[in-house]
């Protein structure tokens, strides 16, 4: 036992990575590695910490929070806080393509933590549903390939397509391309996956299905969907699980009601909403209740913004113009102010300026001398300037007589 705990004190790094030596002696150290089998490293580690921080006699309290845990590589990291973010999509749709929107939105909370579960919830309307950017993008395509077809318009370079290279001089030339060609062999390719079972059905659709990216991508923007305008479909390629609820009033709500519930349950860290209605302040208020950080995303900082951690725009997310200033939560603002605005700063502010004035007083005071029985003072100058004016020196006793014969004279002149 006192061979491990000397262990334990003069190498730390002994329980994070295994030892790789060939013999049980170290040529850089003068005492023998010990071996600690994986299912008492937590131990002995624990062990590690106690007596570094007993031996210290100070425990940090930064590094009592930190919970290690051991990652696949068998190294013990800071573990990550978890974060969950729900998307309410009859209240708050994307207004531009949705996986930007999406991804804008992972990259925010992945600045709290690790996001575990990134769910999205809408009736089938919202997916069927056409926004106006959409409807103003299909109909300026629309003319521009009417102009095309009467040769009214002339692109200056031509439309290549996405999956073989081949250039088009419009854009109905290429989708007529597209689905002539590739269209037809996705199909059949299509038809053969269906036609076999098991593993090597799994096996064909990775490699000709959905591990074909340059169809998918020509795809997109080549074909028109026929219901929506791909909504469901581009949130799940940004890693958003879409769940579609029943065609009934608040239906949304209670599935994200529900999906907060189990998230309280789970120990998340964190909790992202994106959404406006005002029935989940219950719910954002229990949830502050049980110590879990929740962050509302919408437009209007009204009910939800009041019982939330920290609420952000809507729209600075989408366009990605989330600043660190701006992920602050309020407690820590308030935290922050009342240590600027603290009577400890402001004595300290009335200490600086009193040993401010002291220095000016002792500098005066320095500057005044005696030289050869003459006294010198910092204002001897404007003295001596005065004097020069009135051509002699006079003394105090001769300036008090002046003023005596001065008034007097005044007095027999006046009777």
């Amino acid at each position: 036992m006192n061979l491990l705990f000397t262990a334990m004190d003069n190498l730390p790094s002994l329980f994070l990575h295994r030892p790789t030596f060939p013999s049980s002696q170290s040529p850089f150290l003068s005492f023998p590695i010990v071996s600690i089998p994986p299912s008492s490293q937590s131990i002995a580690l624990r062990l590690w910490r106690t007596r570094r921080f007993a031996s210290n006699g100070v425990v940090s309290s930064a590094a009592s929070e930190i919970d290690m845990v051991k990652n696949r590589h068998g190294v013990y990291t800071p573990k990550q806080k978890k974060v969950v973010v729900l998307w309410d999509l009859d209240n708050k749709p994307p207004r531009g393509p949705p996986y930007q929107a999406a991804m804008a939105l992972k990259q925010v909370a992945q600045r709290f933590g690790d996001v575990i579960d990134f769910a999205a919830y809408a009736n089938r309307h919202a997916f069927i549903h056409l926004p106006q950017w959409v409807l103003e993008q299909r109909r300026e395509r629309k003319q521009l390939d009417i102009l095309e077809r009467k040769g009214l318009a002339i692109q200056s370079e031509p439309y290549i397509c996405g999956v073989c290279g081949r250039k088009c001089k419009t854009n109905l030339d290429l989708k007529k391309h597209f689905k002539q060609l590739h269209e037809r062999e996705r199909q059949k390719k299509l038809n053969r996956m269906r036609s076999l079972k098991g593993k090597k059905r799994q096996r064909y659709k990775e490699r000709f299905v959905s591990g074909n990216h340059k169809y998918n991508e020509a795809e997109r923007s080549l074909i028109t969907p026929k219901l929506g305008y791909g909504l469901a479909s581009e949130l799940r390629r940004a890693g958003v699980f879409v769940k579609t609820v029943e065609d009934k009033p608040q239906a949304a709500d209670w599935a994200v009601k529900r999906q907060m519930q189990h998230s309280m349950s789970r120990g998340v860290d964190w909790l992202f909403l994106v959404s406006d209605d005002s029935d989940f302040s219950e719910m954002l208020r229990r949830a502050r209740d049980a110590n879990l950080g929740t962050v509302v995303v919408g437009d209007w900082d009204r009910a939800l913004g009041r019982h939330a951690d920290l609420w952000v725009p809507w729209i600075q997310v989408e366009n990605g113009e989330v600043s660190e200033e701006d992920l602050v939560p309020k407690s820590q603002r308030r935290r922050e102010e009342d240590e600027l605005f603290s009577v400890t700063s402001l004595d300290d502010n009335v200490a600086n300026e009193s040993h401010f004035l002291d220095d000016v007083v002792d500098e005066l005071v320095a500057a005044r001398t005696s030289i050869n029985g003459v006294k010198i003072s910092a204002f001897s100058e404007v003295v001596e300037e005065e004097a020069e004016r009135g051509g002699q020196w006079e003394t105090e006793e001769e300036n008090l007589e002046n003023l005596l014969w001065d008034s007097e004279d005044e007095e027999d002149e006046y009777y």
